[in-house]
Formats: structure tokens, sequence, C-alpha cells
């Protein structure tokens, strides 16, 4: 790229230039069969191979993690990792298309309440099965929508690749680091739409890494990447030649981009006056409730369930749109406080890490200061609980912290009774629709039954995960990410559509992830067939760096041969 391209300031003369070049790029696209952009993504599959090294180590050296750092293999598994699972599921989707086929076609496809139907997107073949033992996702309609429709709707823009959707540009976000690639392959893939990327100014040093990667695209007049501040951004989305725009960040951000800052902006706000005359998708975090059914759990399941939800706060120090920020608690479990303390001390004693993302520390100060008596910082100061918060009006449920600070409230009841308090209690008290997360021992879920898959179905969050992180969600390449469907310009949430779907599947609603309540080979006990050891991504796996590490040359070339490597070092983690 030239110099001007990689400048911090791109100014009016150099965007106009970058939106001329995306406009003729865009004549490309229409022309490229379908074929032909399965081979772009087998090139850009190589290059992540390629590359994948050295976007680590950017993204250790940016997060300030030292060198053989266990928490490097967040980075791998949210970076390159990520980027390589979705490619594969694009070009299968492709693939399909190719043949004539819907690419549902094969999928298991069954009811969800509610008038609904889901398909299942993991496992989805052998190696799934394998390597993610014992988790199960699906993608939930609309309700109403039938599987036929949505047999014949998937495929979205590919169906009609010479119909492209113009130049957009993608916001980067500055934590997961292959948000913004995503991103952009969603906007390319289902839309149809070539892309100026515009990177977080955090992310801007692996600007050299993605060019690279996406090396293929950008010589053909794909895609731009630009770096700079909120200047550069301003220009672009403001820019005539960009016809839509996609934002991920904090729905402040989202607020001024859409309605500008200041009183001014909140009465443009008000009177629904927008600052953009253009569509705008949007991903952009929430509160997330981890809401535990209380049941009777042995010690080590308590222990196990305490790393879980600390790892659901902590992935990333916090820095995660959907890190659980609420823990909903039973007032009449039996065993709460014990939980509680086994929790406390998960927490004080999860990896230290330094506080990377602009602001952190001013946050936790903020929630301390908005919480005394309640507040308890770690012995270190780094991260911060609010115990004991009471179940209505606390400034935690209405904006996300984005920090490591976890939230702990609690209702009365048990069974059905406090599930349904809790399923309420999120859906009402909770800013926010992205993710909730839900911790039930089988036993009491079976004892449920229908009770608890209804209180599933209703709650309002574009991902539900049982058992499982909703980060699960957002690995798994075939599901769809994005908030609970519905949210306005004005009162956006946690945004408006949707993004990964590598089946690019149409109306649909929700991904509802399942997972192993314990780690094998407890989970026999239980009553569960699992094979799964602690997953890579907890922050107390010890080998999390080398797995994931491992995971991603098994997602760029899957063969039988690199299974035991991979077992070997998940087994010890």
């Amino acid at each position: 790229m030239s110099a001007d391209m990689n400048a911090t300031n791109v100014d009016s003369p150099s965007l106009d230039t970058l939106v001329e070049e995306l406009q003729r790029g865009e004549e490309t696209w229409a022309a490229l069969s379908l074929v032909a952009r399965r081979d772009l993504l087998a090139a850009l599959s190589e290059a992540t191979q390629k590359h994948a090294q050295e976007w680590v180590d950017v993204a250790c050296s940016i997060k300030q993690l030292p060198p053989g750092s266990q928490l490097a293999g967040e980075e791998w598994i949210s970076g390159p990792y990520a980027l390589l699972t979705s490619v594969r599921a694009l070009s299968s989707t492709l693939e399909a298309l190719e043949a004539g086929r819907s690419p549902l076609d094969g999928f298991h496809i069954s009811k969800a309440p509610g008038g609904r139907v889901a398909v299942r997107v993991l496992p989805h073949n052998v190696f799934d099965r394998l390597l993610l033992s014992g988790f199960r996702a699906e993608v939930w309609s609309k309700p109403g929508v039938t599987a036929q429709w949505m047999k014949k709707a998937a495929g979205f823009g590919q169906r009609t690749p010479k119909e492209t959707g113009g130049v957009g540009v993608v916001l980067g976000a500055g934590n997961i680091f292959s948000i913004a690639p995503l991103d952009t392959l969603y906007e390319l893939f289902a839309h149809n739409r070539v892309v100026l990327l515009k990177l977080n100014p955090i992310t801007d040093p692996l600007q050299p890494v993605l060019e690279k990667v996406f090396a293929r695209f950008i010589e053909l007049g794909l895609l731009r990447i630009v770096t700079g501040g909120v200047d550069v951004g301003a220009a672009a989305v403001a820019h005539p030649g960009i016809g839509h725009v996609h934002i991920t960040g904090s729905v402040k951000s989202h607020d001024v981009i859409v309605f500008g800052p200041g009183e001014e902006g909140q009465a443009r706000k008000a009177r629904g006056e927008t600052l953009l005359d253009k569509p705008i998708t949007s991903e952009l975090g929430g509160v997330s409730p981890t809401i535990v059914v209380p049941g009777d759990w042995s010690e080590r399941d308590l222990a196990y369930q305490a790393e879980h939800i600390v790892t659901q706060k902590l992935h990333n120090n916090g820095y995660n749109c959907i890190a659980s920020q609420v823990l909903v608690l039973s007032d009449d479990w039996p065993q709460k406080e014990t939980f509680l303390a086994t929790l406390r001390k998960a927490f004080s004693n999860a990896p230290a890490r330094p506080a990377y993302y602009p602001g952190s520390d001013d946050r936790c100060a903020a929630a301390v200061d908005l919480h005394p008596g309640v507040a308890q910082r770690t012995a270190d100061g780094s991260r911060v609980l609010l115990e004991g918060v009471p179940s209505s009006g606390d400034a935690a449920f209405a904006e996300e912290y984005f920090a490591p600070v976890l939230t702990i409230t609690s209702l009365p009841g048990l069974g059905r009774e406090f599930l349904s308090r809790a399923v309420a209690f999120a859906n009402q008290q909770l800013e926010g629709t992205l993710g909730a997360n839900v911790v039930a021992h089988p036993k009491t879920i079976r004892e449920l039954g229908s009770d608890f898959t209804g209180a599933i179905g209703d709650l309002h969050y574009g991902t539900v995960a049982v058992n499982a992180w909703t980060g699960v969600g957002y690995l798994t390449p075939l599901a769809t990410w994005g908030a609970f469907p519905g949210h306005t310009l004005q009162d956006a949430q946690s945004g408006i559509g949707i993004v990964h779907n590598g089946l690019l599947l149409d109306g649909t609603e929700r991904t509802v992830v399942h997972g192993p309540f314990s780690p094998f080979p407890r989970s026999l006990v239980n009553g569960e067939f699992t094979l799964s050891p602690r997953p890579p991504w907890f922050v107390t796996n010890r080998t999390a760096a080398v797995t994931g590490r491992l995971l991603t040359v098994f997602a760029g070339r899957a063969s039988w041969a690199k299974l035991p490597a991979i077992f070997a070092s998940a087994l010890r983690g």
C-alpha cells in the first residue's frame, strides 16, 4: 500500500482515493465467480497460517503479555484460529452453492420453543465431536420461520454474486483481534460489499500483519485498511461514497457516531435525527449475566464452576463484549456461601495481567466509588468484586464496565421459581442483549425438563450458553453472532444485525450453546458423555498457549495425525 494509505491521518483527498479504488474493486468483486471467491478464501487461509505466529506476537505485545505466558492461548484462539475456522465455513457454503445445493443440506434441523426451528451447527463433523466433545450449538430462527424457508434463503449475497452492495466502512474493535477481520469477511460475503476497514488505534500495530493476511483482497481492490484517530473514522462514515457503516464498540461510541457528541447529540437522538443517511449495523456489547441455578453440587463441581465464571469475567482481563458482569445467585441455595468463598478464591488467584485497555483502572475505581461498603479489591488492587448488590436499579446493571469488575446479586427461590425470576431480571434489569450464561447441574436440568428449555427460549439474548461461556458461540463459525433482534438506532442496546454466520442464514434470532457441566472424567458421574478436559480458553489452563497454537495449525489443515499432540496438551491443561 502507498504511504498515504498507511498514514495515521487520512485527509480528504486520500480518503477520496481509497473510496474510488474500492468502487473499482466492487466491479471486480461482481465479476468473480463463486469458484474464484473460494480461491480467494484459500489464499486467505494460507496467508493466515503463514503469519499466525507474527499475529500472536504482535497481539501479546499490545496486551503486554510476557513471552511464554499461558494467556497467549487467548490470542491464538481468538485471533488466527477464529479466522481460519470461519474461512473454512464460508468456503463450504460457497461450495454448496456452486453445486446448486442449499448450504443447509445435510444439517440436522429440529423444532425449538415458541414456533422456532433449530439448526445444529456444532458438532458438524467428526473433528468437532473429538475436539469439542460434549459441546453443541444450535442457531434458532425467529418464531414462525420454517425449515424450508431457511434452506431456500441460506447463502445471502452469494446467491446473487453479481448484485453487489457498494462500499462499506467497518470500524474495528480494539479488544479481540479477529473481530475486525471477521466483520470484513461478513460484509464481503453476506452483503457483497467491499470494505474500508478502519482499525481501532489499539490495534494499529496489527495493520502490517492484516495486510499480509488479506493481501489478495487488497490487490484486487476489495479491501483497504486504514489507521488513525476519531477524525479518520468520522470522515470515513460521513463520506458520500460509503454506503453502509458497521460499528463494533460501546453504545456510547455508537451514539456519538450516529447522533453526534454532547448535549446536541443527545437532543438529536431524542428527536430521532441521525447524522448519517445510510444504513448502520453494530455489535455493542452490554451487561452480560451468568445465572447459577441452585442444585446439589460436589466440592469439585463448586471449584470448577468458580473457575468457569472467573474465566467468563477475566478472559482478556474483562475487555470482552460478552464478559460476564452480573452473577445471579439464589438466596435460598444451601451452597451459596460455600460457592461464594470458592469464587472469591478463584477470582483472586487467577493469573495476573496488565490493564492494557485504556480507562480500565478508572472504570474499576468508579465501580468502587459507586459501591461503598460492597466493593472488594483483590490483594493487588487490579480486580473488583461487588458482592451483595441489591437486585434492582444498580449502576452495574445499566452500564458495561469493560474492566475486571464482577457484580454479584441474588434473588429468592429455588428450581423453576428462581429460574423464572432470574430470566425476568436479566431481560428487564440489565442493559444489552448480546449474551447470557446459565449454569445448572445436569440433574437439575433433567428435573426442570421443559421449564428449563422454556426459560432458555425466554431469555432475550443473541447468544445463550448453558454450562458454557457465550464466547464459545463467538468461536463457532457456523453460528450467528449479534444482539437479540429488534433494536433501533435510538435504543441500540447491544446492536443491530449479525455477523459470523458461516452458513449465511437468514431469519435467525439467536445461537444456543450447551457445554459439559464437569470435565472428563467427572462428567461421566453426572450423566454426561464428554471427553473434554478443562477447556483451553479457561484462564486457569496451564497449557493454553501450546494448545491454542496446535488448534490453529489444525484449523489451517485438519488431519488425524495432528490430534494426538492436541489431546496431550489439552489433558495437561
